[in-house]
């Protein structure tokens, strides 16, 4: 351990691991929030004024949850210099267990901060869609399907299947709605291309083989973020969903198809027996997918993030999972990586968000596939 080092002013701004903390900016906007509740107008809007004191909290929370830390590693370096001053080696290990205590804290901390989006706290849509490759492909977007639902599970979030088309071996397309704080800001940089290399259980002749999957990641907006849908500009069509057949066979045009035409955006849903459940899931999901689009065009737009965004296609490979000759799952972006894949495919994928939120905090930026090269024997 090094001596004790000067800690950060009050009100400073200081770095946190790559980023800006600045508690001046928080506080100016709570005095601003807190400047709307004294308005009698503002508790006329219930769910606005809601939102707002949630916000104030959540705010309030960050100031605290840092302030904490910094009184907390004040003390330890304060009785780490007295230590090192009587070469009282007593103390180490109590010294020990409370730097692992508030690096602890500080980890949580940080990858709080990286998700202070505008939609980070929403629920997220999450959309799979199997590669070329047949059975292989189909088999793979299973597989990742019930990989993020175990990780919903094991956040305790609600997972669940809004739109879903099978096909032999697996599925062909799903869109899994997750409920719980933050799932969007912890699930947008799964967006991308994700590769399969396995022996397939398919192959009679054992040969290893390479699937591919993509995953996209929208938000599930509240009313605090706006998507203008004009009645004109959309086309609603009606169709009979899928079913087990015999008496369970779906005799309604319950399942929903929604176009919207200026952007050609296609959106469907037919989880539900009505038909009007399934136009509030469809529309839901159509304004997320607009957020995102308008999101995106508004980077294009924008030089400062041109060099961020990165196209959803395939050769964009985000992710190998290695199967066979050995194991491994890598992020091709932070050159992160496991080697326990099982873990992963059940779910155990914290690890590859946060590193990747951390690498994006610290200016990250390269190329999903300039490392594919090491690899391509496979």
């Amino acid at each position: 351990m090094t001596s004790p080092r000067p800690s950060p002013r009050s009100g400073e701004r200081y770095s946190t691991s790559g980023g800006v903390f600045d508690p001046a900016t928080l506080e100016r906007q709570i005095a601003q929030k807190e400047a709307l509740t004294a308005d009698p107008a503002f508790w006329n809007d219930s769910a606005k004024a809601g939102r707002v004191m949630t916000e104030i909290k959540q705010i309030r929370d960050r100031l605290e949850t840092w302030a904490h830390l910094k009184t907390d590693a004040e003390a330890l370096d304060e009785v780490f210099a007295m230590a090192m001053d009587e070469k009282d080696d007593s103390m180490e290990s109590d010294i020990r267990a409370s730097f692992k205590d508030v690096s602890a804290r500080f980890d949580k901390a940080i990858v709080l901060e990286l998700l202070s989006g505008e939609a980070d706290r929403s629920g997220a849509f999450l959309a799979i869609h199997a590669g070329s490759g047949g059975t292989e492909a189909c088999d793979w977007a299973s597989m990742l399907l019930r990989m993020y639902t175990r990780w919903a599970e094991r956040r305790k979030f609600k997972a669940e299947v809004v739109d879903i088309l099978e096909s032999e071996g697996g599925i062909k397309s799903a869109t899994l709605e997750i409920e719980g704080d933050f799932a969007y800001g912890y699930l947008k940089g799964e967006s991308g291309v994700h590769r399969l290399v396995r022996i397939s259980p398919f192959d009679a002749n054992a040969r290893r083989h390479t699937s591919f999957a993509s995953v996209y990641i929208l938000p599930v907006l509240d009313d605090s973020i706006e998507v203008d849908i004009r009645p004109e500009d959309l086309r609603i069509d009606t169709y009979r969903s899928g079913g087990a057949g015999g008496q369970k066979v779906n005799k309604t045009d319950s399942a929903v198809r929604m176009t919207h035409l200026p952007t050609g955006i296609v959106v469907t849903c037919q989880n539900e027996r009505s038909q009007y459940k399934n136009k509030d899931v469809a529309l839901s999901v159509l304004k997320s997918r607009l957020y995102e689009h308008y999101r995106q065009e508004k980077e294009k737009e924008n030089a400062r993030f041109a060099s961020e965004k990165k196209e959803i296609a395939w050769g964009s490979q985000i992710r190998s999972y290695v199967f066979q000759p050995y194991t491994m799952v890598k992020d091709h972006r932070n050159k992160f990586s496991v080697g326990n894949v099982q873990a992963v495919m059940d779910g155990d994928i914290d690890p590859f968000i946060e590193s990747f939120m951390r690498w994006k905090w610290q200016g990250g930026n390269a190329s999903p596939t300039e490392d594919l090269d090491e690899d391509e024997d496979l």
